[in-house]
């Protein structure tokens, strides 16, 4: 008798590897990303500083001015600071007159970190009540 070799090409008439499970995956991945890139957005507000010659005028002021110029110096009451002395000036005036507020005047190239910065130190100091304005 003899005996016959059968080759898996033959038994089954298939070779390789079935891609059908994996296409259908990256299509529900596909799905799964565009449906949460719709829903996910981002949520911020617009700031707009205002001008040079906003709120001029009008009554005597009884706030702490502290001034921060394109620089990056500070200046607080006439004086050139260190960003983290602002927070002990600040306490300062706030102990010697609680009710007054502080108002910042920041340059308009200022960048939004060094303005931050700042205004955590004088929100450390106490004082809540703080305006904003911006240099000639």
């Amino acid at each position: 008798m003899k005996t016959r070799r059968v080759s898996g090409a033959e038994v089954g008439g298939h070779s390789g590897i079935d891609l059908a499970p994996m296409l259908d995956f990256v299509m529900n991945l596909l799905v799964f990303f565009i449906i949460t890139a719709v829903f996910a957005k981002e949520v911020g507000i617009e700031v707009s500083r205002p001008g040079a010659g906003a709120g001029e005028g009008g009554k005597e002021s009884k706030s702490m001015i502290v001034t921060i110029y394109g620089t990056g110096d500070i200046e607080i009451e006439g004086r050139i600071v260190d960003a983290r002395a602002v927070r002990a000036n600040v306490e300062k005036m706030h102990a010697v007159k609680p009710e007054n507020g502080v108002m910042v005047v920041a340059d308009k190239s200022v960048a939004a970190g060094k303005l931050v910065e700042v205004l955590d130190q004088i929100r450390q100091g106490g004082v809540q009540d703080i305006s904003f304005g911006a240099t000639k």
